[in-house]
């Protein structure tokens, strides 16, 4: 399914399996949650529990949103910058408001009226390729406007936060920051973990598969983040299958007690005998009082 697939119903369901001790909620949310219906009910409270949901969502980039960002005045334009050891430096990019109505909300007087921002990165002037036609060499990735002469790389957000509850750049680096690295989670599960490469053309079987990736996924960030050194929280599992997975040794399970045996003087002891030490510690807190 494509990534915008009934987003306001897993939504209501991922709300529903929030613990009973979160009390407000925000949604961030790339160009996939640009849905209405979706920014229709956070921005009218139609979720019981929480109300009122803010949100900062991207944009579609569409011909009548260049439209209303090319007639912001270029002194509207402010510099997006960027903090490296408390220093504010320049990104390059710049943000400005933007007074966009969508074509789907001009037909209904009690439509939710939301924000609109534009941020826009100055492209480099380059070399066409010798041979190449100039429409071929023009193609592009992502949307491209051109302003007072110049070619800008465009993204559009959208939100219900107000003006003077978050600026405009304030609300740009917090909408870059959704869910941390999602991207790279994704990229372990089909990568690292083999979800990408399912077994099997039975749903049933591949859906049994993914689930065996979720295990070890949450397996394997439990360790690193209980029983391993903390320099092991940010490495992969190619990382991990070289450092401690792929030892040369040997198991021996004798007398009712399991034994492991690693060359003399292996680095990889010391961290087996750490990590069972902590994962010891866990196993004595979880047991029952008395």
């Amino acid at each position: 399914m494509p990534a915008g697939f009934e987003q306001l119903r897993v939504f209501k369901e991922a709300l529903n399996c929030l613990p009973e001790n979160v009390e407000k909620v925000k949604l961030r949310s790339d160009t996939a949650g640009y849905q209405h219906d979706l920014l229709k009910y956070c921005e009218k409270g139609g979720n019981n529990r929480f109300g009122r949901i803010e949100f900062a969502i991207g944009c579609n980039v569409t011909q009548a949103f260049k439209t209303a960002v090319a007639q912001v005045p270029d002194s509207e334009w402010q510099p997006i910058y960027k903090k490296e050891k408390s220093i504010k430096i320049k990104t390059g990019s710049e943000w400005a408001e933007v007074c966009f109505v969508p074509n789907e909300l001009c037909h209904s007087k009690d439509a939710p009226v939301y924000r609109y921002l534009a941020k826009r990165q100055r492209l480099e002037e380059e070399t066409p390729l010798p041979g190449m036609e100039e429409p071929e060499q023009l193609k592009l990735p992502f949307p491209t406007m051109d302003m007072q002469g110049n070619r800008y790389k465009v993204f559009g957000v959208v939100t219900n936060i107000g003006y003077t509850d978050m600026n405009g750049e304030d609300l740009i680096h917090w909408l870059h920051e959704r869910c941390g690295k999602s991207e790279e989670v994704h990229a372990v599960m089909k990568e690292d973990l083999a979800g990408g490469r399912l077994p099997s053309a039975d749903f049933g079987v591949n859906a049994a598969w993914w689930w065996i990736i979720i295990i070890s996924l949450n397996l394997n960030a439990m360790i690193k983040n209980l029983a391993l050194d903390p320099c092991m929280k940010s490495k992969r599992m190619k990382a991990i299958r070289f450092s401690i997975i792929n030892i040369p040794g040997r198991v021996i399970n004798h007398s009712r007690n399991l034994v492991m045996r690693l060359s003399n003087g292996h680095p990889a002891y010391e961290v087996f005998v750490e990590a069972r030490r902590k994962i010891a510690l866990l196993n004595g807190a979880w047991l029952p009082s008395g």
